[in-house]
């Protein structure tokens, strides 16, 4: 853990002056801003900077989940999540002058043919082309749950036609057995948090799957060679890249960074051991020829600025 407050989600995208992370927080409906800003000079030292997004009317959702930012033609874009609780959740995209926010909602639901959409994840392809990669949930299918698609991105506020990235292809992505859902009871999958980077001439996606409740989250890869897929998921006796051991319970929504030395950083969050807080962890991980490896953690604990009203209670996944 390197920074001392419950920080779920985290996305890191690095700048001029050195590192911003966002993650999720369970504030309240209502709070003066949602999400959480935190900024580094290096990785290591982390520095509390406040709320990111003014909030929406309460009808659209009380859950503000998973945010990430991307800069293009002088503003940060904000892609995230809107719900009522775990239900409903739909994409949606904010923007501010500064990646610290506050960020503005520009008022479009970018996915409204979608029953659930979570995750997004912008990436923009050597060649100029935007795309959102975003997880939704998929009924019609052998191992129906949260699937992970993506779709081109057009003028940052509107998305193409969307299509399947990677459906659910093992056990220890099951949710839930006999879930509940949509009028229907299923044994309930899930793949989200999908994050990627071009090495070596290729696409390597990491993504989160299983139960974000508990110790049976893990995080695994895909890998393609072209941006728009197929992809190929790590095979199935392959160890996850991250889960749970000695130091970590639940390991999972991860994004992918340059560190200061220039090697690549996966950020993701893991449960402390009373499982009432989500934390910020950071480790080395390598893209080599034929699959990534996870080194070990970067730095330490950072206690230099507390977060205000730390809470105990999870926010979604």
């Amino acid at each position: 853990m390197l920074y001392d407050g419950y920080f779920a989600d985290p996305f890191l995208t690095r700048t001029a002056d050195g590192y911003v992370a966002l993650g999720t927080h369970p504030r309240e409906t209502g709070a003066p801003l949602q999400f959480e800003v935190l900024s580094s000079p290096d990785l290591l030292q982390w520095t509390h900077r406040g709320g990111a997004l003014l909030p929406l009317d309460p009808a659209l959702g009380d859950q503000y989940w998973a945010p990430e930012v991307i800069e293009l033609d002088g503003w940060w874009w904000m892609y995230y999540s809107v719900g009522a609780g775990i239900a409903g959740h739909h994409l949606r995209v904010a923007r501010s002058p500064s990646p610290y926010g506050p960020y503005q909602d520009l008022g479009v639901d970018l996915t409204p043919g979608e029953r659930f959409a979570i995750d997004p994840h912008p990436f923009v392809d050597r060649d100029g082309a935007a795309y959102v990669f975003f997880a939704r949930d998929v009924l019609d299918d052998e191992r129906p749950g949260t699937h992970l698609a993506m779709a081109p991105l057009h003028d940052m506020t509107r998305l193409g036609p969307s299509s399947e990235v990677l459906r659910p292809y093992a056990d220890w992505q099951i949710y839930e057995h006999a879930r509940p859902m949509y009028d229907g009871v299923y044994d309930w999958h899930t793949l989200e948090g999908p994050s990627v980077v071009r090495r070596s001439g290729r696409y390597w996606m990491t993504f989160s799957g299983g139960a974000w409740t508990g110790p049976g989250y893990a995080v695994s890869w895909a890998v393609a060679d072209n941006v728009r897929g197929p992809w190929i998921p790590a095979p199935t006796e392959a160890p996850a890249l991250l889960s749970t051991g000695p130091d970590l319970v639940g390991p999972g929504h991860n994004s992918l960074v340059v560190g200061p030395d220039g090697d690549d950083v996966i950020a993701f969050h893991a449960w402390d051991r009373s499982l009432s807080r989500r934390e910020l962890h950071l480790r080395h991980i390598r893209f080599g020829p034929d699959s990534p490896t996870v080194d070990g953690p970067v730095g330490g604990l950072s206690r230099s600025v507390p977060p205000p009203g730390d809470g105990g209670v999870p926010a979604g996944g």
